[in-house]
């Protein structure tokens, strides 16, 4: 047998024992990647499960899927809480949650140009105080908020849960777009103001369309925290008819003695559908735009 052959052989031996790694490497992965994506899954589908279950079961059958399944937890809560029908708890927090998004997205951009594009005497200590009242806790703010609000007769409406929306005072919101900001060139900015562009017009013509991934970013968060919101509507909103949906369940266990946990779980499935869809809609957008990294020729 030649050396030629020996050689050959030897890398056929190395390339084949290669190939074999690689192989239980990725067994391996995908392995791990659905046992982990089964245990974070889990208690949605518990959840989804749970809601098919008659109260009775609960406590008592502790399978995973009810013996006795019925869909009569889903009938009942479509009929509403406290004479209030579903579907108004299901527009307060759409109403909401969809303000929430806008305000944010026009007044953190906004913001987030001034102090990334815009020469100010005192931009530096400003962005610093913004980014100073991330570490001030919520709870130091409720008592003089209340106050104000309520002396301005604004109590059990939606404006002390949006005034703030549209002022800009999401410093998280106002942060991210100004680090998104401040990435791109500034080249453009530059050719625009040659053109005889102002402030408004790059920002609206160019800054805007660039910064998409900021926004679908903060859009997704910010629905999403609007929607699950318990304690500002539970300070300001005295009404049921305003009342959104994580109240709502509130108003549902206390009607009555016991607590129905199949219909609570079946109204907390049907709250938890929206979230989901609006982050399928939009994380398409938001996957296109990072992996264009904001830039488009």
């Amino acid at each position: 047998m030649s050396a030629t052959t020996v050689d050959r052989d030897r890398t056929a031996t190395r390339t084949g024992s290669l190939r074999r790694r690689r192989t239980w490497t990725t067994v391996a992965w995908v392995v791990a990647m659905v046992a982990l994506t089964a245990v974070i899954l889990y208690p949605l589908a518990w959840m989804v499960s749970a809601s098919f279950k008659p109260t009775a079961e609960f406590g008592a059958n502790q399978a995973f899927l009810p013996e006795n399944p019925t869909i009569g937890n889903y009938f009942k809560v479509l009929e509403g809480v406290g004479g209030v029908p579903l579907w108004r708890f299901f527009l307060n927090s759409f109403i909401l949650a969809s303000l929430s998004v806008v305000g944010i997205v026009i007044s953190a951009s906004l913001a987030a140009y001034a102090f990334a594009r815009i020469r100010f005497r005192g931009n530096g200590a400003w962005f610093a105080v913004m980014i100073g009242t991330l570490l001030l806790p919520f709870h130091v703010l409720i008592i003089p908020q209340y106050m104000l609000f309520r002396r301005l007769d604004l109590v059990d409406t939606f404006v002390p849960l949006l005034l703030g929306k549209f002022l800009a005072v999401e410093a998280f919101f106002v942060f991210l777009i100004v680090q998104f900001i401040r990435g791109l060139p500034r080249d453009m900015d530059e050719a625009a103001r040659i053109d005889g562009c102002g402030h408004w017009r790059i920002f609206w013509l160019i800054i805007l369309p660039l910064i998409k991934p900021a926004l679908v970013s903060a859009s997704i968060f910010a629905f999403i925290w609007s929607w699950n919101d318990f304690l500002g509507p539970l300070l300001y909103l005295n009404s049921p008819d305003n009342y959104p949906l994580p109240l709502a369940l509130r108003v549902f266990n206390d009607q009555t003695s016991s607590s129905d946990y199949g219909a609570t779980v079946a109204v907390s499935v049907l709250a938890l559908l929206p979230i989901l869809l609006f982050f399928i809609i939009f994380q398409r957008f938001l996957v296109e735009g990072v992996s264009t990294q904001g830039l488009k020729g």
